[in-house]
This record gives C-alpha cells, sequence and structure tokens, in this order.
C-alpha cells in the first residue's frame, strides 16, 4: 500500500469502543500517549454491554469473605481444563498474573462486585458479578479523565496503513464525519474491535455448525479488525473452537434487549429435548452444551426445574436472576409435570419418565445416562425435581462472541502467519485468538478485556514514547 496523505494524527488508535479499547484507551492515556478512540457504531459498549457482567478473578476480598480459597494456579489449571489445553498457556500465565492488579484497578476505578458465583468451569465459585453498562461508563469515564483520550462514533475503520510487508503499521483509513481519512498512529494501533458473531458470511466461511444459532452479540461484531489484520498476514487461532452459548431463550431470535440467557441447569434443573428426554450432562460448560442444543429436534431444548431451584434465584446477576425472567413471562409455569408438558408441547409421559429416572439417579448418587455429577464442574450437590410447580425455560444457543481470533503474544502484539510481530499493530479483548482453546470459562472473557486492554494500552504508548511511573503494563 503506498502511504495515504494523512489527514490528522495521534499516538496511539485504538479501533473498538468495548470494554477492551477503553482499557487500552486508559491505559494509553495515562502513560502520557494521545489517544484516538474509533466506534463504528452511534454508541459505545459492543458486547460488554450485552454480556452479563461476570469477571473470573482468583484471591479476591469476596472470596475471602466467603471463606472460598482460590489461587493464581487454580485460575490456569480451570482455563486449561475449560479449553481443552489447547490454549496458549503463556497467555494463561499473563491473565493470572495480572487479573488482581486488574480486580483492584477496576474497584479503585469505583466497579462493585455484587457477590461470587459458581459458574461455568469453575472448581470454586470465581465469578464476580457486575452490571455491565455501568461498568462501562466507568471504565470509559476513567479513559477521558486522563484529558488524552478522544472518542469517534459512527467511525469505522475498514484499513491498516503499512507501506510495505517489512514495514510497521503507520495508521489506519476510517469513515469521519462522512468522508474517509488516513489517521497517523505514531506510536501504534490497537484492535479491539470485538469479533464476527454478526456477520453471516464469515460464520458460515469458518463454522457452518453455528448457523443455527441465535446471532447475537454487538451490533457492530462483523469481523472489521480480523480483516483488516488478515489482509497484512496475521495468524488466526481457535477458530474452530468457535461454540454459541447454551441457555439463551428462544424469543432471543426474534426480540431485541438484554438478559436472555438464564442457566438454571447450573442450579440442578435439567435440559430436555422436544421429545421430553434428557441428552447431556447439564453440568459441562455452556459451550458445549451450546454444541449439544443445536443436535437436537428444532435446535431447541427446555430446562425444566421446580419451586426449589426457583427459589436459588440470584435477583440482579443475570444468567441467575431467575425471577425477572419469570415476570417478563419467559418462564412457563404449572402445578404439575403433566401441566407443563402440556402447556410447552412435550410428551407428557416422556417427560415424566424422564424426571423420575433422574431423581433417581440423585438418590442413587449416580446420573446413569450422562454421568453428571455436580451442578457445575463437578461442584456443587444435585437436587431432585419434585417440589410444585414446575417450571420450563425455553432454550437454545447463541453467539454473543466468537471467542476467537488473532495471534497474539504475551505483549498483544499481532502476529502474522508466521508468528513474527506485526510491528506497530496490538490487539486485546475478544479480537484476540489462543486464549480460550475449545471452550470457555465464565467470566475469562470480560476478565481478558481489561488485563490484555491494559497490556495493550500500555505496549502501544510506549512504542516511541516513554513509561510513566506506576504502569502495570507488560514490558516490551
Amino acid at each position: 500500500m503506498s502511504i495515504p496523505e494523512f489527514q490528522q494524527g495521534t499516538d496511539v488508535v485504538v479501533i473498538g469502543g468495548g470494554l477492551a479499547g477503553y482499557c487500552a484507551a486508559c491505559e494509553a492515556g495515562a502513560q502520557g500517549a494521545e489517544v484516538l478512540l474509533l466506534e463504528k457504531q452511534p454508541e459505545t459498549g459492543g458486547s460488554t454491554a450485552l454480556s452479563s457482567g461476570f469477571f473470573a478473578f482468583a484471591g479476591t476480598e469476596e472470596q475471602r469473605a466467603r471463606g472460598i480459597e482460590d489461587s493464581n494456579e487454580l485460575l490456569v489449571s480451570d482455563l486449561k481444563s475449560a479449553g481443552g489445553n489447547e490454549n496458549d498457556e503463556r497467555l494463561l500465565q499473563a491473565y493470572a498474573e495480572h487479573q488482581l492488579d486488574a480486580y483492584e484497578w477496576l474497584k479503585q476505578a469505583g466497579v462493585g462486585f455484587r457477590g461470587v458465583e459458581l459458574a461455568s468451569a469453575h472448581s470454586v465459585p470465581r465469578a464476580h458479578a457486575t452490571d455491565s453498562p455501568e461498568l462501562m461508563k466507568i471504565v470509559s469515564d476513567q479513559a477521558h479523565r486522563t484529558g488524552r483520550v478522544k472518542t469517534l462514533l459512527d467511525a469505522p475503520a475498514d484499513r491498516l496503513v503499512r507501506p510495505d510487508p517489512d514495514a510497521g503499521v503507520l495508521g489506519v483509513l476510517a469513515q469521519v464525519n462522512g468522508g474517509r481519512q488516513a489517521i497517523r498512529a505514531r506510536r501504534g494501533v490497537v484492535l479491539a474491535s470485538g469479533g464476527f458473531s454478526r456477520n453471516a458470511e464469515m460464520l458460515r466461511s469458518f463454522v457452518p455448525a453455528q448457523a443455527a444459532a441465535v446471532r447475537y452479540g454487538g451490533a457492530g461484531n462483523t469481523g472489521d479488525g480480523i480483516r483488516m489484520a488478515w489482509q497484512l498476514g496475521a495468524g488466526f487461532r481457535d477458530f474452530g473452537h468457535i461454540k454459541g452459548t447454551f441457555g439463551f431463550h428462544t424469543n432471543a431470535r426474534t426480540q431485541a434487549g438484554r438478559g436472555w440467557t438464564k442457566l438454571f441447569i447450573y442450579r440442578g434443573a435439567i435440559a430436555v429435548n422436544k421429545l421430553g428426554k434428557r441428552y447431556v450432562d447439564e453440568s459441562c460448560s455452556y459451550k458445549l452444551l451450546g454444541d449439544a442444543v443445536l443436535r437436537q429436534p428444532d435446535a431447541m431444548a427446555f430446562q425444566i426445574f421446580d419451586r426449589g431451584i426457583m427459589d436459588t434465584a440470584t435477583d440482579g446477576v443475570s444468567p441467575f436472576d431467575f425471577r425477572s425472567a419469570r415476570r417478563r413471562g419467559l418462564v412457563d409455569e404449572a402445578d404439575s409435570l403433566d401441566a407443563l408438558a402440556r402447556m410447552i408441547g412435550v410428551d407428557a409421559a416422556a417427560l415424566a419418565a424422564t424426571v423420575k429416572r433422574y431423581n433417581g439417579f440423585v438418590a442413587n448418587g449416580r446420573d446413569e445416562d450422562f454421568g453428571r455429577d455436580g451442578l457445575s464442574n463437578h461442584v456443587g450437590k444435585l437436587v431432585k425435581i419434585e417440589r410444585a410447580p414446575f417450571y420450563a425455560y425455553a432454550t437454545t444457543s447463541g453467539l454473543l462472541a466468537t471467542y476467537c481470533g488473532l495471534s497474539v503474544d504475551c505483549e498483544t502484539r499481532v502476529l502474522d502467519v508466521f508468528g513474527a510481530p506485526i510491528q506497530g499493530l496490538f490487539a486485546a479483548g475478544e479480537i484476540m485468538g489462543g486464549f480460550h482453546g475449545v471452550s470457555y470459562m465464565t467470566g475469562s472473557a470480560l476478565g481478558k478485556c481489561v488485563v490484555f486492554g491494559r497490556i495493550a494500552g500500555w505496549n502501544a504508548a510506549l512504542r516511541g514514547g516513554r513509561r510513566e511511573a506506576g504502569s502495570v503494563g507488560q514490558k516490551p
């Protein structure tokens, strides 16, 4: 590419106004760099604002207050287990090294954590709950308080500027105020533009098995950053492992809004298909459950539970806020299993037999059909489904995020297909590959946005600049 005439310049360009992007902008600004953040949508937030707001942190005050013992070593072990040992362990170790600092940084900024939950792929409770829209406001405000961060909305970037393969990235081409501009990035460009859960063409190309899932996530998640880096020869990681999230209500296919994902299974519910039969160990990762439900008739299931499980709800924590789903009319309720079966269109005799068989497994301490031995990841005592009223939540799989992406090193430098860094180009958040492997631990996506977003901002600011005191980044 020939070098265009740059219409404006800054030290660091950040592409994407979600959590990773604003963490990168905040850290770069704190290091004295002038930052321009480009967001293609009319508002910031991306998939973060739609998420359940969980962070996977280990060794926190909230855990200690409940007597929960956790450690970096256990955190890394659980991440590796969830990822089928396909993760880049160097990224996992970097996450573990910086996660408590990220936790403290968020708390100092004003982010509150509303308790700790046991969730998918955790061997101890470590899902720290936040309100995701409030989280985004706090972090974006923190970035702008540096006085060095400027945000442009409705400003999609579509190309990276690199004069030849041996040169570094000099800037970006973007639509600004209705016209295309070349923007110089004197120190570096940070890609934080998310994945491609909204790009039907890319999904068909890379993961056709997910075609039946609900396409969710931020409206701007169409793979822009991935394609821009792809043009420069960037390497890819984990594309073959893309999975949706089990727990989406089937209404999410046709209605907008938040809070569609409910995980009654992790409080003791069972999942049955339209034939009224169980088909999976409900305690495994909701990514694996997402794949399993797509193989059922009409790609749907029902989470079946009773009053005892409903009473375990955690108000305000989205996946476990069962009562809010009931108030929205998303939960079917009946005084008997027979009546519930008729209500949801499932054979009553089949559902009754399934529940009876499962309750027998609970009593005997062994699930002879699928080997379920806990509520989540082998933790938690199974419960019978026997107390009226009985409930059903119509469920499918949804692609909130793609959890794969560009090859990066621990400094968040984007690597080309031969493993060499593309100078001046960094990536953080969902667009990073190599972190999750074959599946996903609850809270690790937002956690890596903060950890690696800050590392990316730190390293981009250092490139040709100077380090301010008190930084917690990863040295180049």
